[in-house]
Order: structure tokens, then sequence, then C-alpha cells
């Protein structure tokens, strides 16, 4: 007997749905405050990569923030936008509309891709990190920042208390978020090269929950599982899970902590010029002898 296929994690045509409501309308800019970070960073990152790219592309980068960046830091030829949903693509001069996890992005076509906050909404993330190693020539590079770890931990916490509270059982309402270490895994199984990750927390402080779940709205960001509860949620419910957030993780002012841990990593397409990890065994000194010399010294 086969196994039950289990559903993809992420209802990506809610997803847009969901983006186009909340996109659409009146901008927040105050809710852009995550990605302008982290297209920052990633711009950071990029310049002090000495090389030029010729083809570069932003990945679904939302309302053009790391592009606009690529674009102003000279490293970069000409710079693609791609996203699903064509209003964000407004005047854009190189753009397609296209999904994540199915590139039209033909073999070795591309010197420089950069993905800001797009990838913990992707279900087949080895698919698409797969696609986009083919897509970079030879010594191309990959760049990219998401949410992982511990993101929004105390909104997942205090959400799965109120609703066992309120409604005798729980549903997932946060989505799961990758761990640095599984990240670095999927580039090199993926075939990238020099693999690099690290990621930075950034705690965000609101005056309530209610104050959160608009940033997140506005984000385009509310829950978008597959598995989620389709019960509709009660007011008693938003306000115990309001009660039990601020119980928790207030600081000493009232105002809440919401954590976002934001995950980079690299990784460059190979390529002969790069350098080689030294073969098991062809190593001139020994650990032991090292050991010995340094105690040595330190007599």
């Amino acid at each position: 007997m086969s196994e039950p296929i289990s559903p993809a994690p992420f209802d990506r045509d809610l997803l847009d749905r969901q983006r186009r409501r909340w996109l659409q309308g009146e901008r927040d800019e105050g809710a852009g405050f995550l990605m302008k970070a982290v297209a920052a960073e990633l711009s950071e990152r990029l310049a002090v990569v000495e090389r030029r790219f010729e083809v570069a592309v932003d990945l679904g980068g939302f309302f053009g923030e790391m592009a606009a960046y690529m674009r102003a830091g000279g490293h970069c030829d000409r710079v693609v936008r791609i996203e699903r949903l064509a209003f964000l693509l407004k005047d854009e001069p190189l753009a397609v509309v296209a999904d994540e996890e199915f590139l039209p992005l033909a073999p070795d076509s591309v010197d420089l891709v950069v993905s800001a906050l797009s990838m913990q909404f992707v279900n087949d993330v080895p698919g698409m990190l797969a696609q986009l190693r083919r897509a970079l020539r030879p010594d191309g590079l990959f760049l990219a920042a998401f949410l992982g770890g511990e993101t929004l931990n105390e909104l997942r916490t205090a959400l799965l208390h109120a609703e066992s509270e309120v409604f005798g059982g729980v549903s997932p309402r946060v989505g799961p978020f990758t761990e640095i270490r599984e990240a670095g895994a999927l580039l090199q199984r993926s075939g990238f090269a020099l693999p690099v990750t690290d990621f930075d927390r950034l705690t965000v402080r609101y005056d309530n929950l209610f104050a959160l779940a608009r940033d997140l709205r506005a984000m385009g960001a509310a829950n978008v599982l597959t598995e989620r509860s389709r019960r509709p949620a009660t007011r008693r419910f938003f306000l115990r899970a309001a009660e039990i957030y601020a119980e928790r993780f207030a600081d000493p002012d009232g105002r809440i902590r919401a954590s976002f841990d934001v995950i980079y990593l690299s990784g460059w397409s190979p390529h002969e010029s790069q350098q080689k990890p030294l073969r098991p065994g062809s190593g001139k000194t020994s650990l032991a002898a090292a050991l010995k010399d340094r105690s040595e010294d330190l007599s």
C-alpha cells in the first residue's frame, strides 16, 4: 500500500489572494521595515564581492527594494525581476511574471540571483534551489535571506495557548521555519559550492498583538498554511491571545516583543577557479604535532 501524499505546507493561491488584497491598497510604509532592513544587508554583502554580474535576477522581491539596491550598487549590468503577481512589476523595464517553484530560466543563463524574504513561503525549496543551480553560469552567485529559526515564536505560543483554552484544541497558525543548519545542508545537496549561512535576530516591539497582526497582513504574510483551521476565529479567542502575549512577552513599559530570525545564505555555482577543500589525509602536519609544538612554546 502506497504512503499518503502529504499536502504542501503553504497554500500559495491563498498567499496570492492575501497579497493582492493587502498590497494593492494604500501601502503601509511602516510595515516595510523588514524588507528594507534585509535588502540593505544583502546589498552590503553583495558590495564586498569583487566582480561584475552581466545578468542578475531579483527573485520575489515584492516592491523592488532589492532590485533598486542591485541597480545602484554598480555590480550588475542588467537586473531582471521575477514575481508571481503582475501588479508588483508595474513600470519595471525587465520583469517576468513567474513562480519561484517553476522558474523560466534557461541553463547557464544568469550570473547572480538574489532572493529577499520569499523563500519562507516556497513549498519545494530543494526543487527551487536545483533550478537556480542549473540557471547559474559557472562561478555564478546565489544570495538569499528568509525568515527561519524562532521567528514569531512569541505569537505562535500565545495563539496555541489561547486556542487550547477557548476551543479545546489547537491548529497551526504560524508557519514552520527552517533552521540554519538545514539551510546550509540544502545548499550543499543542490550542488552549490562554498556555501555560507548565518542569521540575525531582529526584535520589534508593538503596543499589542493587534498591531503586530496589522503589520503581518500589510506584508502579505498572514496565515497561509494548507492545514490551517477553517473554523472562524472569535473575538474571545483573539482577546485571550492578546492577554497571553502581554503576560509572557511584554517589557516593563507594557509593549510586546516580536522576534524575526533572518537566515542569510550564499552559494556559488561550481567553477575550476574556486578554492577546493583539501583531500582527507593530505595535510602536512598532524594535529598532535601542532599541539605538542604549541605546548613547548608555552613552557
